[in-house]
């Protein structure tokens, strides 16, 4: 069973047990600082369970991308070299949000893997906490699980509900026992079922997991009912498809082997069960996916993890012999496996491959400097009579550079040096350690800081003299002086620089004295009050305790400022005219425009954006000033502000009244309505089930956009000789001129193929063992017409098998036939998808006729052969 097909019954299941099919979330989680990346299926859900925000339903159900290359879930170094790390993985999920229980959740699990999937009853394991005698029952009395094959798993780490099986989602709130069900992989694997001395072994594999929340933990650890409890649960997609497809490791799965196999064409590896094969196979789905949601490579945060991880392909692909960037070739391919799942990544394809292409292409030139480097160690050991490289350079050349140990390794063994193992171990070690102090993602790299609270001054001036260093970071290790050149994270005891949060960007600006300069390319927040500024030292050192002049970049400042008001003004007028249901789900607000999320359940009309757009101009013809008050919480709420989603409140907070509006906000804003100028919404789209998006922009950047429009329409006029008024109606009539012309054209090209039809099928006539095979490839004849063709020979044929190919504007098109009597040895479907994913490209149909395109046209002959011996295999 393919893995698209374990994950579209997955879903249909539980929709028909009564759940909402729920679109998968963003990898960048909405307004929450704590995850650095999306890493469960409940994550989208957390407020739910939290009740801190209602669905429409009470069951839902999800396939959700997920990355753990991060904080804690950091496991980058084992993948490929394992059978079941990964980057990037999918997980199946099915939640209660106070409607079903442990009943129905272990019925339904039961009921999937072995009615659905078939899965052996014998071959399943179940787990569950020592004390859920509730579970226990359920397992053993009503679903009949022997009692030998039902595991209770107790506390084990030395504290009250510390247990493999009892889940929590973090020190306080709510938490329950879990039940895990595992797969015995049989006697040939070695490894003892869960709770045993030899559980670590790959022979019993966990595969679901199902959360009861039943308690709620106050801060003293007691344990109080939830009036409501709530199941959560999740099921590796790789994991599930692994044991229905009858392999042991995820990478063997169809999913990985397709990719593995592009991995292998561009980089002319030989050994497919090479692990850097799996590397890349793995880490093209991770960045794919990370840049396709709109995270960039970068030197902080999420995009210095994304950084990392195509970096880690680039140096995989190195060690199989590429020397030139081949990583971002494989994303049509990807696309090809996973774009019909998940279509918000075939729609950012070419996005992807530009960033990959562009990243990769400066990683070579990284990996050239690296050289340079090692080069100039080298000459030094010469000259001294050494013959051991410092461990630490060596893992500098890795960490901050790039430049894979191995490589270090083969230069100086060319040499006749060797590297200092130990030492580069011992500094590995060290950054790992720090990396796991971190504990979670604190929004600026996982940066450690125990220092004094940043105070920020920014709502009233954006200039603060005698800021004063209190930390200082370099690739993400503290340090006591930061040199000119590099890229740093400086904190300061005051500061004017807003710090990223409620979907405001953070700001840019200088840090400046006497002697350096320091420019912050981005403020994030590193704890909830301590604000890291992110840039480069381009003069002079900066040391903890030194001081400067901290300027905001005003004319950012105020471009954001506009638009994060403009944002407050359009959330009201989308609540007016679409009505009260509507409510932010998320938003980012920075100089050039603004994006906002709001739960509604269809496209805006024309109409609709005209209204929106009026009823925000009004607001700013109003001029009306901005007002601020910071008040305690209960006092807040009693004012009508609106409380946003995503959004943590403290005891006291900041409310904002914009025009007619009123929020809970800690942004920055305009001094009056009419600073915003103009506004004009550019874009909309879905983002998930139920909810939309829009973008806009605002004063200098609307008016841009209005004259370019004119100018284009005033360029496009003066090419049709027409008044700007008539240009459209002219463009949509010689529009339907075209597709007249080219319907006409096709049917010729058609005709003309057709009148050749005897010269085509004895110039690409054989027999195979008995079966007559036509395989052609025409110039230039469409989909359509292609088909038309392939018919016509097969009638000529009498019985046989037809494949017929064409390439038109770089595109391939392949159409094969089978006649009937004969699709019991091969099947059309089967030529077409060995032929396309040759060509770049996927298609399917009906044993006897199948379709597919393809984005390689210079791999056709190549397709055609493969087509060719794959009929001698099977006729």
């Amino acid at each position: 069973m393919k893995s698209a097909e374990i994950r579209r019954q997955f879903l249909e299941f539980f929709a028909s047990k009564g759940h909402q099919i729920v679109s998968s979330s963003s990898l960048v989680p909405g307004d929450d600082p704590t995850l650095l990346f999306t890493n469960a299926g409940m994550n989208q859900f957390k407020d739910v369970f939290l009740g801190f925000d209602k669905r429409p339903y009470t069951r839902a159900t999800t396939a959700q991308k997920c990355v753990r290359a991060g904080g804690k879930h950091n496991d980058l170094e084992n993948v490929g070299y394992t059978a079941r790390h990964h980057t990037f993985f999918e997980m199946l999920g099915n939640f209660s949000f106070g409607d079903y229980f442990k009943h129905d959740a272990i019925s339904f699990a039961w009921e999937l893997l072995t009615q659905v999937y078939k899965l052996p009853s014998e071959k399943l394991w179940v787990t569950v906490y020592a004390d859920d005698d509730e579970a226990y029952d359920i397992w053993t009395r009503e679903i009949g699980v022997p009692a030998e094959r039902v595991i209770r798993i107790g506390d084990n780490k030395g504290a009250r509900y510390a247990s493999d099986n009892f889940w929590m989602m973090g020190d306080t709130g709510p938490c329950g026992p879990c039940s895990e069900i595992f797969y015995d992989h049989g006697e040939g694997i070695w490894g003892g079922p869960p709770g045993s001395p030899d559980e670590d072994g790959d022979r019993y594999i966990e595969i679901w997991n199902n959360v009861f929340m039943q308690f709620n933990r106050d801060e003293a650890g007691v344990m109080h009912k939830l009036p409501r409890p709530s199941v959560d649960t999740g099921m590796g997609l790789e994991r599930i498809s692994a044991v229905l497809q009858h392999v042991h490791s995820n990478y063997e799965i169809d999913l990985f082997q397709n990719l593995i196999r592009a991995a292998a064409r561009e980089t002319s590896a030989a050994d497919m069960d090479s692990p850097s094969l799996k590397v890349l196979a793995d880490h093209i789905r991770a960045c794919s996916f990370l840049v396709a949601d709109g995270v960039i490579p970068g030197n902080a945060g999420r995009g210095y993890v994304l950084r990392r991880i195509i970096r880690r392909a680039i140096r995989h692909g190195y060690k199989l012999g590429a020397r030139a960037a081949f990583f971002y070739k494989l994303v049509p391919d990807l696309v090809a496996e996973m774009g019909e799942a998940y279509p918000d990544l075939a729609k950012a394809q070419d996005k992807v491959v530009a960033v990959l292409r562009e990243e990769e292409e400066g990683f070579f030139r990284t990996i050239q400097n690296g050289m340079e480097i090692l080069e100039t160690a080298l000459a030094a050991l010469k000259a001294s009579g050494a013959t051991v490289l410092d461990g630490e350079l060596a893992f500098k050349l890795h960490d901050t550079y790039g430049f894979p140990l191995d490589l270090t390794a083969d230069v100086c063994r060319e040499r006749d040096y060797t590297v200092d193992a130990a030492g580069f171990d011992a500094a590995m070690a060290r950054q790992r350690e720090q990396a796991r102090a971190a504990g979670k993602f604190k929004m600026a790299a996982a940066l450690e800081y125990d220092g004094e609270p940043t105070t920020f001054h920014g709502y009233e001036k954006l200039i603060v003299e005698g800021a004063k260093v209190t930390a200082v970071y370099v690739d993400g290790v503290a340090v006591d002086v930061a040199k000119p050149g590099q890229d740093a994270v400086v904190v300061l005891d005051d500061t004017p620089f807003y710090a990223e949060s409620g979907g405001q960007v953070g700001d840019a600006g200088v840090l400046q004295n006497g002697t350096t300069r320091f420019l912050v390319e981005d403020t994030q927040k590193i704890q909830a009050d301590v604000f890291g500024h992110h840039g480069q030292l381009v003069e002079g050192e900066i040391r903890i305790g030194d001081t400067f002049t901290a300027r905001v970049d005003g004319a950012r400042r105020a471009a954001t400022a506009r638009n994060h008001s403009a944002t407050h003004l359009l959330h009201k007028a989308l609540r007016e005219v679409l009505g009260a249901h509507v409510q932010q789900k998320g938003s980012q607000v920075d100089s050039g425009k603004t994006r906002f999320d709001f739960a509604h359940n269809a496209p805006l009309s024309d109409e609709d954006i005209r209204r929106v757009e009026a009823i925000v101009i009004r607001e700013v013809l109003a001029n009306a000033a901005t007002l601020t008050r910071v008040l305690p919480i209960e006092e807040a709420q009693k004012t009508g502000a609106m409380m946003l989603f995503g959004e943590k409140y403290g005891d006291d907070v900041r409310v904002v009244e914009i025009g007619s509006t009123r929020e809970f906000c800690g942004g920055t804003h305009v001094a009056r309505t009419g600073d915003i100028g103009f506004i004009k919404i550019v874009a909309q789209s879905g983002v998930a089930a139920g909810i939309r998006r829009i973008e806009a922009v605002t004063g200098e950047a609307a008016l841009a956009l209005i004259q370019q429009q004119e100018a284009l329409l005033g360029e496009l006029a003066a090419t049709l000789k027409l008044p700007a008024g008539e240009a459209v109606a002219r463009v949509a009539q010689m529009q339907e001129q075209i597709k007249a012309a080219d319907k006409e054209i096709a049917a010729l090209k058609s005709q003309l193929v057709l009148s050749q039809l005897d010269e085509l099928v004895k110039s690409g006539s054989r027999t195979i063992n008995g079966v007559k095979v036509v395989a052609v490839s025409l110039d230039k004849v469409e989909g359509a017409a292609l088909r038309e063709v392939s018919d016509k020979i097969r009638d000529q044929l009498g019985e046989g098998v037809v494949l017929a190919a064409s390439v038109n504007d770089g595109k391939v098109a392949l159409v094969a036939m089978v006649s009937k009597a004969l699709t019991g040895k091969v099947k059309a479907g089967e030529i077409v998808s060995l032929a396309a994913g040759i060509v770049g490209g996927k298609g399917g149909g009906r044993p006897d006729m199948a379709q597919a395109g393809g984005t390689l046209p210079e791999k056709l002959p190549e397709a055609i052969a493969a087509a060719l011996k794959l009929l001698e295999e099977k006729l």
